[in-house]
């Protein structure tokens, strides 16, 4: 199993999936599985009350299928795909995953995944808190602008500038939450990817088998 950290920009999804399909793995975007969580709590307007998303997570159906080398998450057999990737949603992912309710939900989830062999997981803190003996550990990082310039290109509706600042408040909620904070694990290959292509990236990861 190899676990893939980071901020957000760094290149976790591009570099997990390419990673994954060069060992013959299956990729897991964990991010995908708090957004998921946000949208439903968007749409239903419940609160960030850890007894209302407990209650949510409760019912959520969930359910992750492999598309060649891309995750497809549903929700209540629906495919969920950009509506993933609004700011709303990635703003309100940061703060559901501070939520002790939540974080026990996915948990199960995620290591009821990991029982399979050879899974790659990408994420803020699998190294850290999910698989802490996961056979190895990369935590991928950028320079911050580098990485808003990258969230940019990906936007259809979003200027550089709020890009840039909901990516620094999205850092600083990772960062400082009391429950799970996004940080490298003791034993985690640490990457900057700022100067790197993905392919160089995917070689280094390589080169640790």
């Amino acid at each position: 199993m190899i676990t893939i950290d980071g901020p957000a920009g760094a290149g976790k999804s591009t570099i997990s999936r390419m990673t994954a399909k060069r060992l013959g793995s299956k990729y897991v975007d964990t991010g995908a599985l708090y957004r998921a969580v946000a949208l439903q709590a968007i749409r239903t307007g419940v609160t960030d009350k850890n007894s209302e998303l407990a209650l949510l997570c409760r019912n959520l159906n969930l359910k992750i299928l492999w598309k060649e080398d891309y995750m497809l998450l549903l929700l209540d057999g629906l495919e969920l795909g950009n509506c993933l990737r609004t700011q709303e949603v990635s703003m309100r992912a940061s703060a559901v995953a501070a939520i002790p309710a939540v974080r026990e939900y996915l948990l199960k989830f995620q290591r009821t995944l990991g029982l399979a062999k050879g899974m790659v997981f990408e994420g803020r803190d699998m190294g850290t808190v999910v698989f802490p003996d996961a056979d190895l550990k990369i935590y991928l990082d950028a320079d911050p602008a580098v990485r808003a310039a990258r969230r940019y290109k990906e936007s259809v509706a979003t200027s550089l500038e709020q890009i840039t600042a909901a990516m620094k408040r999205r850092d600083q909620n990772d960062g400082q939450r009391e429950l799970a904070p996004l940080k490298p694990a003791k034993d985690a290959l640490i990457i900057d990817s700022t100067d790197l292509s993905t392919r160089q990236v995917v070689d280094k990861i390589m080169e640790q088998f």
